[in-house]
């Protein structure tokens, strides 16, 4: 029989397709069922219209069968099948779809869903097969057809038997190699595994005979018998066929959510929050999201690999699609099942991006939405779910510049000086005074240290309301947000920390102004420490503190410093500033006019005394320690 070769760059496109285009042999078995699925689709839409086809709706049916000895999967179904025209025209041209053909041929394609849209996934059983043999019939057609082929060679058509219509595939698998063991195919559990990882929710039943052995009838288990056991072979449906997403919201009880998600995801408690929801419009997509009780050991690692599973029309064609989701919501699992997506030829990597992009914007919206009303309307849980992912959300409100503000803004949360309770920015900016201009903040490595910081409690006995920073991001996050409300955020330690009266702030100027040689010799003492010492009249009772000029604060300066950049490290321009009313203020202005190097030594033990006031290493501990015994002697 003359051999026909492939059209459409035969040969080098096969052998693309084969060796490059899936990233995993075992998709063959997901494309094959879905042809099939498809075949079925097809002719149960004719039968809308065409009462000659008989065949009820529970008929419908895909057939898996292997033979080890053989070394051959068949894929059945009792569909549409094929004429020896659309034999050729759908597997002898390659990226010819029958189905995306169909689906946009007929006016009512809104009544059935074809899952395939290009005439590829066919040809990627050739990864583990080195013949396919297709014997198709056509619904309605007295003759069926043979389809042959070994691969890039080309292929033969040539009439045969079959008894009914539909379209049987044969596949003869490769022998083993060393990299590849292609006799794993022909194991009931592996092709089991596949059709529940892969086609769970084709809508029609996927059937295979299960041979296993059974204690016989009446005989006793703790038998020593050697014949005991017997051989029994049972048809089982392999997939469940009605994805749980597809239901009804209000039909699916928690129980069932839970018991999904566990199954699904693998976490041995139920979920914080389901979120289910159906979309319309631009893109059409189901969408099945769960925001888990506490973070994966290793979510804050690199290992960590975010992304929701992603169905068409119930096939998996990716396991996380990180595209679906941002940074900031990745602690969000689930998936979502959209019949428009356009695929390329792999059905693993996306066409057109642009659909994408939309369904990820509705995720992300509704992510949001869904967070606010959790804050809303059950606290407790919202804090619970903050403290496992809180930290995630803040560093999305960071990254990119700070374009995600509007998304996380009225998300994130920060512990209060108010009874050291989690507040918002909105309830913050509420609680505000009338006069009050800025929101303060505050970092250390502890509320604690963080409440008995100086300026804290200056702030504190104003009445202003302090949000405390523990967390590394926290004052970058703040930095990048810049304003909440047209309230600016300043750092209680900072230099711009603005609460005086117009008179305390003239008293003040007067002050350093009068004392600047003091002042300036006391710099020059410290060094390259400080960029500056000067009086202050907002320390009430302490007598030293540390502050920043510039951007870059304190606490942003110790968080650079710990990151392995090799570069050199990054320094803070600080302010030594002391206490005008203090009585350590009267003492150095005496030393300065009776003992100048007695002064020098004071300067270096306050300085000291600042950074451990606001929570920081002391540089040279043996000098501070030789000076303090100096005094003492």
């Amino acid at each position: 029989m003359e051999k026909k070769q492939f059209r459409t760059e035969s040969q080098k496109l096969l052998d693309m397709m084969i060796n490059s285009i899936y990233t995993h042999k075992e998709i063959f078995l997901r494309e094959l069922i879905s042809n099939a699925s498809d075949a079925l689709d097809k002719l149960y839409y004719k039968s809308l219209t065409d009462d000659t086809v008989t065949l009820a709706r529970g008929d419908y049916e895909i057939r898996l069968d292997t033979d080890r000895d053989a070394r051959t999967v068949r894929i059945s179904d009792n569909g549409i099948g094929m004429t020896e025209e659309e034999l050729e025209n759908n597997l002898g041209t390659i990226a010819k779809s029958g189905s995306y053909d169909f689906k946009h041929d007929n006016e009512q394609k809104e009544e059935v869903d074809i899952i395939g849209q290009f005439g590829v996934g066919f040809y990627s059983a050739f990864m583990v097969a080195d013949k396919i043999t297709v014997v198709s019939r056509a619904f309605g057609a007295d003759t069926a057809y043979k389809w042959e082929s070994e691969g890039v060679d080309g292929y033969t058509i040539e009439p045969c038997e079959k008894e009914t219509a539909g379209t049987d595939i044969l596949l003869h698998l490769r022998e083993d190699t060393e990299e590849e063991k292609y006799s794993e195919y022909l194991d009931s559990w592996k092709i089991k595994n596949l059709v529940k990882k892969y086609s769970d929710y084709i809508r029609y039943p996927i059937k295979m005979d299960i041979t296993t052995e059974k204690l016989k009838e009446g005989v006793d288990p703790s038998s020593d018998a050697e014949d005991k056991y017997e051989s029994v072979t049972e048809t089982e449906t392999l997939n469940s066929m009605v994805p749980l997403w597809k239901k009804r919201a209000q039909d699916i009880t928690e129980e069932e959510y839970a018991a999904f998600y566990r199954d699904k995801f693998y976490d041995f408690e139920a979920p914080a929050k389901t979120i289910h929801f159906k979309s319309e419009g631009t893109a059409t997509f189901d969408a099945m999201l769960f925001i888990p009780q506490k973070a994966p050991f290793n979510y804050y690692t690199k290992d960590y690999e975010k992304g929701l599973q992603l169905y068409s029309s119930g096939v998996l064609i990716m396991e996380k699609c990180a595209d679906l989701l941002p940074d900031y919501f990745s602690f969000v699992r689930g998936l979502v099942d959209s019949a428009d997506l356009s695929l390329n030829i792999s059905r693993e990597m996306l066409q057109h991006d642009h659909q994408l992009k939309v369904i990820a914007k509705a995720i992300e919206k509704k992510i949001k939405n869904e967070l606010a009303k959790m804050l809303e309307a059950d606290r407790e849980k919202y804090e619970a779910f903050w403290q496992a992912f809180g930290m995630q959300m803040k560093f999305g409100l960071y990254s990119d510049y700070g374009m995600h503000k509007d998304v996380l803004q009225d998300l994130v949360m920060f512990t209060s000086s108010n009874e050291k309770k989690l507040t918002t920015l909105k309830e913050y900016v509420s609680h505000m005074k009338e006069e009050q201009k800025s929101i303060y903040y505050a970092c250390g490595e502890t509320n604690d240290k963080i409440e008995m910081l100086p300026q804290c409690e200056t702030v504190t006995s104003k009445g202003y309301e302090v949000l405390y920073l523990t967390d590394d991001i926290d004052e970058f996050a703040l930095k990048m947000l810049a304003k909440y409300d047209e309230k600016t955020f300043v750092n209680v330690c900072a230099e711009d920390l603005d609460i005086s009266t117009e008179e305390e702030k003239e008293a003040v100027k007067a002050e350093n102004e009068g004392a600047a040689d003091m002042l300036s010799a006391m710099k020059e003492a410290l060094g390259d420490s400080v960029s500056a010492v000067r009086f202050t009249n907002t320390l009430k009772n302490h007598p030293v503190c540390l502050t920043s000029e510039g951007g870059l604060s304190v606490g942003m300066e110790q968080v650079l410093n710990r990151m392995p950049s090799g570069e050199e490290n990054v320094k803070a321009q600080i302010v030594l500033e002391i206490n005008a009313d203090h009585a350590i203020a009267a003492k150095l202005k005496a030393l300065w006019e009776e003992d100048k190097e007695k002064l020098s030594s004071y300067a270096k033990i306050l300085y000291a005394q600042a950074r451990l006031i606001g929570g920081m290493s002391i540089e040279n501990p043996a000098e501070l320690s030789q000076l303090v015994c100096d005094l003492m002697i």
